[in-house]
């Protein structure tokens, strides 16, 4: 039931929209509005009902994350985005390494990898795909060079920290190599790594490392160097509903404010207990409340089927160094760009498979042993 001071939407207390939490199992998870599910009532796919209904509002914004709302799609929509946003936006990563000498003790092979998980801050819209046939261009390849020798500090006290120069191989140690019209383009932000701290190995006097790598345009779903993002993930908005029917008793009111995540749950000086839906979307729902057979029938836990919790990180990907740190470091878009990149992508993939339905439409119908009928349905002849 909807209370007359509440903050959220009114169309938010539809049973129709919600999915139930109960004590050991989830109810209503599949969606119920499609034609034919209610007698009588029409609810057939409407894009000026879709446009009133799909709301998108951003709650956190920072230079490595974005969280928002996306209200009015299907959980097939929602999550197509999602795995867009990882595995099908593009970037670029170094993909091609040319080793001339490495006498450092990481192997050629692991020295690599690393390397092609060093995220660059350069905009992979300016750059084209290449395939396995192409030539480098400087418009499909980024070179960089590596080029470190460490030695012994003459001078430096015995024991001292600063005993060696170079004695750490970083991100930051990676030369811009411009090619063709690269300088020009690229003049007031040259491509670098996002981090310029990332250790990828270690040397002691006498090694040194010297190598030519080639970055290209890649996506995730190739390989996970290429995503832009470390976390994408939604999960449905909470909602918990109090009976009025069975209020919770006030001397256990805080004992119920302790079965929900802090600041859900208000309790007066009375004892009587309210939601602060300015904090309801932090609720875990880990149902602590409903082992407390004291609270059967004070309250119902839900989740809202179309209103979608978004949260990403946008540092691109994690590193491990090799001294066992955890370094994350910046992809090359804004946070507030994923989400605008991914619906591109979805667009483009749409646009693909109409073009395809037309064209099977407008097929002959004994070419490619393909039947269209009288209506326009488009059959396949086994073979």
């Amino acid at each position: 039931m909807a209370s007359s001071s509440s903050q959220l939407p009114s169309s938010v207390f539809d049973p129709r929209r919600h999915v139930g939490i109960n004590h050991e199992r989830v109810t209503n998870v599949s969606s119920t509005d499609y034609p034919g599910h209610y007698p009588d009532e029409d609810h057939s796919w409407n894009f000026v009902k879709f446009k009133q209904k799909l709301a998108v509002s951003v709650k956190r914004l920072s230079q490595r994350s974005v969280e928002f709302d996306l209200v009015g799609v299907d959980a097939s929509i929602a999550n197509a985005l999602r795995r867009i946003m990882i595995a099908e936006v593009p970037t670029m990563a170094i993909e091609h390494v040319y080793i001339w000498n490495n006498t450092s003790v990481i192997h050629d092979e692991i020295l690599a990898q690393r390397l092609g998980l060093v995220p660059l801050g350069v905009d992979p819209r300016t750059f084209e795909f290449r395939t396995p046939s192409d030539a480098p261009t400087d418009r499909n390849t980024l070179v960089f060079r590596l080029n470190v020798a460490c030695e012994r500090v003459k001078s430096a006290p015995r024991g001292s920290a600063s005993a060696f120069t170079h004695e750490h191989v970083k991100s930051g140690d990676l030369e811009w190599v411009p090619q063709g019209e690269q300088a020009a383009v690229f003049a007031d932000k040259p491509p670098a790594p996002t981090n310029k701290e990332i250790v990828l190995a270690k040397l002691r006097p006498g090694q040194e490392v010297e190598m030519e790598l080639h970055a290209i345009k890649g996506v995730g779903k190739e390989h996970a160097k290429w995503s832009p993002v470390a976390t994408a993930s939604y999960r449905l908005h909470p909602l918990i509903v109090l009976n009025p029917a069975k209020p919770v008793p006030p001397h256990l009111a805080h004992k119920f404010a302790k079965c929900f995540s802090p600041g859900v749950v208000r309790v007066d000086p009375s004892g009587k207990v309210s939601i602060d839906e300015r904090h309801l979307r932090k609720e875990s729902m880990s149902r602590e409340v409903l082992r407390h057979p004291e609270f059967e029938g004070c309250v119902e836990l839900k989740r809202i089927r179309d209103w979608f919790i978004y949260f990403g990180n946008f540092f691109s990907r994690v590193l491990m160094s090799v001294c066992a740190v955890n370094v994350e470091s910046e992809g090359p878009y804004a946070p507030e760009e994923m989400f605008l990149e991914s619906i591109k992508v979805m667009r483009a993939k749409i646009a693909l498979v109409r073009e395809a339905a037309e064209a099977l439409l407008a097929a002959p119908d004994s070419e490619g042993g393909v039947v269209v009928s009288a209506d326009g349905d488009v059959e396949m002849e086994n073979t």
